[in-house]
């Protein structure tokens, strides 16, 4: 047996950040479009990075001056961005 289903645009909901809040500690609180909230912790993959260009952003002045752009967080232009999915989650790395 053979099941479809068949979605049309209307259907399907495509997930945004509406608000993001810094609380401190490199940790942001962030709602999303359908009502969610996750609080996301990005110490652990900032820490764990070796990559030059993402551990910059242990600098709190710095990783605290991200934005919401087209939904999603972003930091200085796209330098630091992460899937959607993973935030919604509450992981990332």
């Amino acid at each position: 047996m053979k099941i479809s289903v068949i979605y049309n645009d209307a259907d399907v909901q495509e997930i945004k950040i509406d608000s993001a809040r810094y609380l401190g500690d490199f940790a942001i609180r962030i709602r999303f479009n359908d009502g969610a909230e996750k609080l996301v912790d990005f110490k652990p993959f900032l820490t764990k990075s070796l990559h030059l260009s993402i551990k910059k952003y242990l600098n709190e002045e710095y990783f605290a001056k991200f934005q919401i752009v087209d939904g999603n967080l972003n930091w200085n232009d796209y330098d630091l961005i992460f899937p959607i999915y993973d935030l919604y989650e509450g992981k990332i790395g």
